[in-house]
């Protein structure tokens, strides 16, 4: 069995990365631990690298707290060009995974107050009254009708990322 490290408490990104790992390597083959860590950028990373770093920051400090485990992942939320992503990083050894999500195009008056300093979870919060909207179905359930979800994306991204670890010719 496969003990893996989430760099979050997030339920919308454990729910995703217990999916993507029972998805490649069997259902009941992980255990999940999740860990509160630093990401070494601000709380709304804004641009593609900011937000890449913070999935490698989270994913490093999750391995110095927990070196036993078999995988560390992160997934670090973001804006990038008026579109929200994240970055998904997995470790395992010496090899590391990383893929990006899915984008979701954010509304104007949205990006207005993101770019004003205003993190994206707490924008949505107050715009659609859903507490706590990122540990939950996200700007993208809104936006979707709930055809996607925050978790649903991520999944995606999370068996992206773990392609390295089972195909041999990444090797």
């Amino acid at each position: 069995m496969h003990q893996v490290i989430c760099a979050t408490t997030n339920p919308a990104k454990i729910k995703a990365i217990l999916h993507a790992f029972e998805a490649i390597f069997g259902t009941a083959s992980c255990h999940i631990e999740s860990v509160v860590v630093e990401t070494g950028v601000p709380e709304q990373p804004l641009g593609s690298e900011e937000t890449r770093t913070g999935a490698r920051i989270r994913v490093q400090n999750a391995r110095a707290l927990k070196p036993e485990a078999d995988f560390w992942v992160a997934i670090e939320a973001g804006i990038d060009e008026g579109s929200t992503f994240s970055w998904v990083v997995i470790e395992r050894g010496d090899k590391r995974g990383e893929a990006r999500s899915a984008t979701l195009p954010l509304p104007e008056p949205i990006l207005e107050k993101v770019y004003q300093g205003e993190p994206l979870g707490p924008v949505m919060s107050a715009l659609t009254g859903i507490d706590a909207i990122g540990r939950k179905e996200g700007a993208i359930g809104v936006f979707t009708g709930g055809v996607l979800t925050r978790s649903s994306v991520y999944h995606q991204a999370v068996v992206l990322a773990l392609s390295p670890f089972h195909n041999a010719i990444y090797d």
